[in-house]
């Protein structure tokens, strides 16, 4: 599913008097949101769907894979998501 496909799925549970642009704005407050919530918190639970933390990845060394030499990969930080428990028993 892409997010096209998830504002029109969020238009049909919300009625046929809900139009595609009020979905759409739904569908990014809800982005932006947890977007806010992550830069000031570093972790967003939404209770029975899962928990977004970043996390910091430090700095290591790898290979450029068209010449073969190493090279410095700077430190990062990047977004794990851990699903929760009722996310995980609806997918089985």
């Amino acid at each position: 599913m892409n997010k096209g496909e998830l504002i029109e799925s969020v238009q049909k549970a919300l009625g046929q008097d809900v139009s595609k642009a009020f979905s759409e704005r739904c569908v990014n407050a809800v982005i932006d949101s947890i977007t806010k919530g992550l830069k000031k918190d570093k972790t967003v639970q939404i209770i029975g769907f899962g928990t977004f933390t970043v996390k910091q990845r430090k700095a290591r060394t790898g290979r450029n894979p068209q010449t073969g030499e190493t090279i410095t990969i700077k430190a990062s930080k990047s977004v794990s998501f851990k699903p929760g428990q009722k996310l995980k028993s609806s997918i089985n």
